[in-house]
Formats: structure tokens, sequence, C-alpha cells
């Protein structure tokens, strides 16, 4: 727990640390999450682009972020004060020309309808009903 100067109330999250992060759209970043199961609590990342910051660095700041996990893609809504978030990792920095990267939803879905069409049913090898050869076998017996 962290005391502010002014009011004096604990707060679970560094303020001044999540004041002095610089995270725009573009940014690739790593969150890492409490997760609490039963009594245990673990910390799980989640890596992605982030698409949208919304409402800077006010009290009610956050920030989305969007991966492709098992190609079906996933975005997850942060507070940017959130007691969840552990920390918050910059990994890589992209320039980009938009605050609100919200195009990038159909970009990927476009990037996969282009792959799929890319892809051939290939021939089936089985014989079918009217092409299929039967072998005989031919048991010859001996004749007086």
């Amino acid at each position: 727990m962290v005391k502010t100067k002014t009011t004096g109330i604990q707060s679970p999250v560094k303020i001044a640390d999540r004041k002095a992060l610089d995270i725009k759209s573009g940014d690739t970043v790593r969150v890492w999450q409490k997760i609490t199961e039963k009594d245990k609590t673990r910390l799980q990342a989640f890596e992605g682009l982030i698409i949208a910051v919304k409402h800077g660095k006010e009290a009610g700041a956050t920030f989305t972020v969007r991966r492709v996990a098992s190609g079906v893609g996933v975005e997850k809504i942060f507070p940017l004060y959130s007691p969840i978030i552990d920390s918050i990792e910059t990994l890589k920095r992209s320039k980009v020309r938009r605050a609100k990267l919200y195009h990038i939803r159909e970009k990927a879905a476009k990037e996969i309808r282009r792959q799929m069409r890319n892809i051939r049913n290939l021939p089936d090898n089985t014989p079918s009903s009217s092409e299929e050869v039967i072998e005989e076998e031919v048991i010859e017996t001996p004749t007086e």
C-alpha cells in the first residue's frame, strides 16, 4: 500500500509510476495481471498492441490492448490505475498516424480472408465406389 501525499489515503497502486508511463497507440506492451484463484494469486501476461488510450493520465484513464490468440482477436480494456495490474512493460513502439487504431480489426480480418483464399482443397486420394478395383484371388483346383 502506498500513501498519497495530499489525502493520506492508502492506494495499492503506485500512482506516480503509472503517471510516468509513456504508453501510446501503436505500442506493443506486456501487461502483467494479478489473477486470484481460490486463495492463491498468480501473475498472467497479456501481450498485444495498444489500439486506444482514453482519458490521458486522469483517474479514469483506460487503454485497450489487442492480441490474436488461436486465430481469434482478443481485446482487453485495462484501467490505467487498476490494482489488478502488477506491471506494464513496453516491448516495441511503432510509428502510427492515428490516435485510435480501430482499423486494425478489419485489417486483420481481411488478411485472414486473403490467406484463406490462397488455400486450395487437395484432391482426395481415396478411390470412389465406381473406380474401385477389386482384386480377386483365383484358386486353381486340380482337375482329373
